[in-house]
């Protein structure tokens, strides 16, 4: 199964602040905000939604297809993710931006407030999706994640074009999109992946019920933070897929990333609904334990021990002929 994963490739400029946000501001006057926070860390590490999740499938020995847009300043990322199995080649390289940044505050209960410079990022509605097909042999699914609007619109539609399936990844792009666009970009894909948030956030934008979004779509995917994930599909019951204990909370940032890192790994190892979600469950615990979406490693026989511990040796034995993380 061969899949392209569209989206976001970026810098992450991650700061940490030692309080509360919601202490900062004056309910009264929340139309006229004007604060500065003064943090204790700055990290900056390699990110971007598509380069996150291809990352994370790299680490379980995949070789997912990178798809988006960068800057002249993206060859040290590109040898990295090139060393942990990422195909790179459909990646469109700028001659007049820089690659994107994401910058962005945690506070102490782990709220976030984050910005997005954009810069080579808008390039990516140039990116043909036929050509990346032709060079791979074909494509099973494409993911589609948040990118420049008018590349996930175009993405969308050349797969509908074309009869490629597709997953559709709107998140962080809700707010900017209204709800015509998100009706076109999740109308018919195979998979639908949100945060509780962002479900509540596209029935609001779309007008779609509940229902009427699980009819348009083949399979719903919702996380759910702490209380792990739901999986839902037109006509069934609802599939609840507990969180993985983690060791330790450090930074949220790339965890829904890695999520989908994991589940996409699922499918292309023909595995059920259920596995898919833990296995999107544990590699997302991993990323909570570090700063950063991509300061984890994936050991083998670690991961089978973390994985059996939570869902069972049973569970364990289904994935361990497929697992071939390149970390002992």
């Amino acid at each position: 199964m061969r899949i392209a994963v569209t989206g976001s490739i970026a810098t992450d400029h991650l700061m940490t602040f030692p309080g509360s946000f919601g202490d900062q501001l004056i309910a009264e006057q929340l139309d006229r905000v004007s604060l500065s926070f003064l943090v204790d860390d700055l990290q900056i590490r390699r990110g971007g939604v598509a380069g996150n999740i291809a990352f994370g499938m790299g680490c379980l020995g995949l070789s997912p297809i990178l798809v988006g847009a960068v800057g002249a300043d993206f060859g040290d990322y590109r040898s990295w993710l090139e060393r942990h199995n990422v195909d790179c080649r459909s990646v469109h390289v700028s001659e007049l931006r820089h690659t994107a940044r994401f910058l962005c505050t945690t506070d102490e209960h782990h709220n976030q407030i984050a910005s997005f410079y954009t810069g080579a990022m808008a390039e990516a509605r140039e990116i043909e999706l036929q050509p990346v097909a032709d060079r791979v042999g074909g494509l099973d699914l494409v993911l589609i994640s948040p990118n420049d609007p008018d590349a996930m619109l175009r993405h969308t539609d050349e797969c509908r074009t074309r009869g490629i399936p597709f997953a559709a990844d709107p998140s962080q792009q809700l707010a900017r999109m209204d709800g015509g666009q998100i009706r076109q970009l999740i109308d018919g894909a195979a998979y639908l992946f949100t945060n509780d948030y962002e479900k509540a956030l596209v029935e609001q934008k779309t007008g779609w019920s509940d229902e009427e979004v699980l009819a348009r779509v083949g399979v719903r995917v919702t996380t759910l933070g702490p209380k792990g994930a739901r999986i839902d599909r037109d006509g069934e019951p609802s599939l609840h897929v507990p969180p993985t204990p983690e060791l330790g909370k450090v930074d949220p940032t790339g965890v829904g990333d890695a999520f989908r890192a994991g589940f996409l790994s699922g499918l292309m190892w023909g595995l059920s609904l259920e596995r898919c979600g833990q296995i999107g469950n544990l590699i997302a615990t991993h990323v909570l334990e570090h700063v950063g979406g991509q300061e984890y490693q994936l050991g083998r026989s670690g991961f089978l021990s973390r994985f059996s511990a939570a869902y069972g040796a049973d569970a364990a034995a289904e994935i361990e002929p497929h697992l071939e993380c390149p970390h002992p």
